[in-house]
């Protein structure tokens, strides 16, 4: 879970890492550069945490499979399938 946390941070805040790296190569300050970096991972790792403690990731995946071409044809299929196990079941119940 920790990696998973990591990268979902990272991928949120993934333009600082540039900032970072370009305040390293400017300044040539190794140990203030290193100290960011460090506090810079702490904070991926909580803000990945966050994420999927609210369930934020949850709300991503649902949203990428509505505009999933795939995941739409699929669920039409499904909804299908379903409506019909109904509408049979519901006949033999006399």
């Amino acid at each position: 879970m920790f990696k998973a946390w990591f990268d979902k941070g990272l991928n949120i805040t993934n333009y600082l890492k540039y900032l970072i790296a370009f305040y390293g190569l400017a300044s040539l300050n190794v140990k203030n550069t290193l100290i960011i970096g460090i506090v810079y991972c702490l904070f991926c790792l909580i803000l990945g945490f966050l994420w999927y403690y609210y369930k934020i990731i949850e709300t991503e995946n649902e949203i990428g499979n509505i505009f999933n071409p795939f995941q739409r044809e699929m669920r039409e299929k499904l909804k299908k399938r379903f409506n019909s196990k109904n509408n049979k079941n519901k006949g033999n119940n006399c």
